[in-house]
């Protein structure tokens, strides 16, 4: 198993949109992919609370290839996105990494 964590920075007040948006929509669309979720935070204490930062779980790295690049061509995914997007845009940036866990690591 590997996790992918993603940070989304919001253009400053828009993270409810961005909530709305994974909430009413997105979450939809991965589970028609079978994109598995790991967890989603917001940031109480940090360099910004206009960030969203989430885990999915991949079984490996094809796995996320297929799956990913599905979500992101679904025509679904792009009409919730332009809808969401109609008062402006709603993420300024996205860092997105790939983790392994150690051997050591409570989540495998």
């Amino acid at each position: 198993m590997i996790y992918e964590m993603r940070q989304y920075r919001c253009v400053p007040g828009r993270l409810p949109a961005l909530l709305k948006r994974f909430e009413t929509a997105t979450l939809k669309i991965w589970e028609k992919h079978g994109i598995k979720q790991a967890g989603f935070f917001t940031t109480l204490i940090g360099e910004s609370n206009q960030e969203l930062t989430y885990f999915l779980a991949w079984d490996s790295l094809a796995e996320r290839e297929k799956k990913w690049g599905a979500f992101t061509t679904d025509p679904d995914w792009h009409e919730a996105r332009a809808k969401s997007e109609a008062d402006g845009q709603i993420v300024a940036n996205i860092v997105s990494q790939i983790l392994a866990p150690t051997a050591f690591s409570a989540v495998k």
